[in-house]
């Protein structure tokens, strides 16, 4: 599915460059829910921007299904099959939120379709499908909406840039059985999740966990998330209290 080999990236500071992710190599196999975290400025949200074509690596390779992808853009990856889900989402004015899950979707669905779809990220649908995508809506709200989309997007990977950020504890609880049940129907598609919380580590397939710009460790959940609920500074990280 997802293949990173030796994949750096760096920006101009103070005349000098500065390495923010340092000869990274991964893979992400088909079927599987991984999560990447890691302390705070560590490369996490930048290693899923280079994923989803945001930022153009500074050296590496970035492969998906076995086709080199490193010089694609975000288009051509969202075509071959990529979907990204921002940290803090898009505003698009004038566009309803009934417009961008048909958008999203890639076909005419009905409004008992798109209903569907938001209802399974907690929102009452009736009261949203006419409304328009803007600063009207809350961060929660538009968190919400946007992963209505990228689940009905079907993506083959699909890239979470930490979805738990500035949504309420309901909102998150109902977050959480969204990705269970999303792990439990992909089959021959993927999910990576970039997220400190420790309930999204829990119900990962593998763990990889990113400091400094290199990857400090990777494995199955039962062996990496022991290790980092273990120190005071792995539990702060995980639980998202800096």
């Amino acid at each position: 599915m997802l293949k990173i080999k030796n994949l750096s990236f760096n920006v101009a500071s103070d005349g000098s460059e500065k390495e923010i992710i340092k000869d990274i190599s991964l893979e992400v196999p088909k079927g599987k829910l991984y999560v990447i975290t890691g302390p705070n400025g560590g490369g996490k949200s930048t290693l899923a921007r280079l994923i989803a074509g945001i930022e153009k690596p500074s050296g590496g390779s970035i492969f998906f299904n076995g086709e080199d992808i490193t010089e694609k853009s975000i288009t051509e990856r969202a075509k071959l099959g990529i979907g990204f889900a921002f940290q803090q989402p898009v505003k698009f004015k004038g566009l309803r939120v009934l417009d961008i899950i048909r958008l999203a979707a890639g076909k005419e669905l009905t409004v008992a379709e798109v209903c569907e779809y938001l209802s399974l990220v907690g929102l009452c649908a009736l009261e949203y499908i006419d409304r328009e995508i803007n600063s009207s809506l809350s961060g929660g709200e538009l968190k919400r909406i946007e992963i209505a989309t990228v689940i009905a997007r079907k993506s083959l990977l699909t890239v979470f840039d930490e979805p738990e950020a500035g949504i309420d504890l309901w909102s998150f609880n109902n977050l959480i059985d969204v990705f269970r049940k999303q792990r439990s129907e992909i089959k021959d598609r993927s999910i990576l999740i970039i997220s400190h919380q420790e309930r999204i580590l829990n119900i990962a397939d593998k763990i990889i966990v990113i400091k400094d710009g290199y990857v400090d460790a990777q494995g199955d959940k039962e062996e990496i998330l022991p290790r980092l609920i273990g120190t005071t500074s792995a539990v702060k990280d995980c639980r998202g209290r800096a």
